[in-house]
């Protein structure tokens, strides 16, 4: 069983809204900023989150996304398998076709119990718990807008002032005149 960095992330952005959520939609954008994790790749994750109804999106400015249900209502097993990931220790993917000769391998019995039983703690774990846990850590959250830098932020450039002619007539004139 391998889990994948869509399920890790999916999961870990899903923490990061359920623990600010209650200020507001929060943006892919801050969730980018604040886990490290790259934009388009959060968007693709949410398309897939917001079609398995776990998250609503809003448009416009102050958008953004929020839970579309209780965070006590969603499993960590309902976040990763919306991102299709698959939770399958199996070597045949559950197809019972291990070998070659579409024989079932001898452990195939034991990797499906191991499958049975991530599932079952994957469905146990909400989100709630998780945003819990890490508000028990000491977690601080900052409801702050994500920063953007502004055009008038930028250091003002100064016009270069040249001791020259402007033009070439005034050229012309200057050298008449030495």
């Amino acid at each position: 069983m391998r889990l994948t960095t869509k399920g890790r992330f999916a999961v870990t952005a899903m923490i990061d809204l359920g623990l600010r959520q209650s200020a507001g939609p929060v943006t892919l954008a801050a969730i980018s900023q604040r886990q490290q994790i790259s934009l388009s790749y959060l968007e693709q994750l949410f398309g897939k989150l917001r079609r398995h109804e776990l998250v609503e999106s809003t448009r416009g400015p102050g958008g953004g996304y929020t839970l579309a249900r209780k965070a006590s209502d969603i499993t960590v097993a309902d976040i990763i398998s919306s991102v299709d990931e698959p939770i399958d220790a199996t070597q045949c993917g559950g197809k019972e076709n291990c070998h070659n000769d579409g024989a079932r391998c001898m452990t195939h019995d034991l990797w499906a119990s191991l499958n049975a039983r991530m599932l079952e703690f994957l469905a146990s774990v909400t989100l709630q718990k998780l945003v819990d846990d890490q508000l028990a850590k000491g977690l601080q959250i900052d409801n702050k807008p994500l920063v953007k830098k502004a055009i008038s932020d930028m250091p003002a450039i100064q016009p270069m002032r040249a001791n020259g002619p402007n033009s070439v007539f005034a050229l012309g004139n200057t050298l008449v005149k030495n």
